[in-house]
């Protein structure tokens, strides 16, 4: 079999039919004003699921911003708001955005004008700050929605405190959107959230098969559906079509890559503008990335959700998200997934837009160096703007970490 034929036979079909669900996706938000719908902007760790029951459509800067990064429009979006003073220590995310928000620039000509803002700082501290900049250039309400850190548990305290905020979030939607919230709705909700969470993670438990048929890659571009339109039937059907493929693949024994040795788990947001060469990159060593903190954190908090109760278990499961724990407790969350999918290394992305991610890292370094005696590699960049990124450095130390790889395997 050629080089070419084996290229087309790793290829994966779905690709298509995602391409098409999120075309469909962004053009009915993009028509909004003309159907009449709502759209709210919300952060990627949100509550989205009570916009699902309000017909509201979510709308995710976060997600957009990885559409600029991945269009190679980052820096000169980025350049812009540092023009209108913002620092470019600042998320490249939030950068990007409010200079988009300007111009109505970037991809698919900009983001639909909002009606509302839903901000939940359960990623960050930033995301407060982006989101009033934003409701006042748009003036349109804000609702934040505040989750304490959870250093060591969730106290009582903490639930009551964020319990109360979702019934205040679901007065704020009755406002807004000037009708009643649907309870029996927000059941079905629930229950397609939870569903569409559990196939997610069928999806990524494929990887623990050697030869994986996916990559890191591969579920950073398959995760989309999961953040955008989580609790919906469309969620649900997507990605049982996809683990169907998955399983035909491991069964036809098709191998993300053409030669698997290594398996590597990346921890932080992808390089958006450098997925494909990092990808070829770490092909070209024989090295998989199996796994990834990122795209697994979108169902890590299942175990927090109780079915018959979706709208109470929310306050724990939006609280304790990979983001808002504890360095131990992220740290003991990495080596689940190191002994899970067999890893042989661990590359962590230094990412300086996103500070609670990066922070920690260097102290679970230690931990899976003291624990697994695992190498580990760093690379600092920033998501979107690719003026922080040096490709011939990031080579290098590829090729050594890959070498010390090769000689402990």
């Amino acid at each position: 079999m050629s080089t070419q034929e084996q290229k087309n036979k790793r290829k994966f079909r779905s690709a298509g039919r995602m391409r098409e669900i999120m075309t469909e996706y962004y053009i009915e938000a993009k028509s909004a004003s003309q159907t009449g719908k709502p759209v709210a902007w919300i952060t990627s760790g949100g509550p989205v699921e009570p916009l699902i029951v309000m017909d509201v459509i979510p709308v995710y800067p976060e997600n957009y911003g990885a559409m600029i990064g991945a269009s190679h429009m980052g820096s000169d979006l980025c350049a812009k708001a540092e023009a209108m003073g913002y620092s470019m220590d600042l998320c490249s995310y939030a950068r990007a955005d409010i200079a988009c928000a300007l111009e109505n620039g970037g991809p698919i000509g900009g983001l639909p004008k909002p009606d509302m803002l839903v901000c939940c700082n359960n990623i960050c501290g930033t995301v407060l700050k982006w989101y009033e900049i934003q409701a006042r250039y748009f003036n349109v309400p804000l609702f934040i929605f505040d989750t304490p850190f959870c250093h060591t548990g969730f106290s009582d305290a903490a639930r009551t405190y964020v319990r109360k905020q979702i019934d205040e979030y679901i007065d704020f939607l009755e406002t807004v959107c000037r009708k009643k919230f649907d309870l029996d709705k927000s059941i079905e909700v629930g229950h397609r959230s939870i569903q569409g969470q559990r196939l997610w993670q069928k999806v990524l438990d494929t990887a623990t098969h050697k030869p994986s048929p996916m990559t890191a890659f591969d579920a950073f571009f398959f995760l989309a559906l999961i953040v955008t339109l989580r609790g919906t039937q469309t969620v649900v059907d997507y990605y049982t079509e996809l683990l169907d493929e998955m399983n035909e693949r491991i069964e036809q024994g098709i191998g993300a890559i053409e030669n698997e040795r290594y398996r590597i788990l990346w921890d932080n947001l992808p390089i958006w503008y450098r997925l494909k060469w990092l990808s070829e990159k770490f092909a070209s060593h024989d090295a998989c990335l199996v796994a990834d903190t990122y795209t697994t954190a979108w169902c890590g908090t299942m175990k927090y959700i109780d079915e018959n109760n979706f709208i109470d278990s929310m306050a724990e499961a939006y609280t304790r998200i990979y983001l808002n724990i504890g360095v131990d407790e992220m740290a003991e969350s990495v080596l689940g997934m190191i002994d899970k999918y067999e890893v042989d290394g661990v590359v962590m992305h230094s990412n300086r837009s996103c500070k609670p991610y990066s922070f920690g890292q260097y102290d679970i370094q230690q931990i899976i160096q003291k624990e697994k005696g695992l190498p580990c590699m760093m690379i600092e960049s920033h998501m979107v703007d690719e003026r922080s990124f040096s490709e011939s450095q990031v080579d290098a130390r590829i090729d050594a970490f890959m070498e010390i790889v090769s000689q402990r395997k």
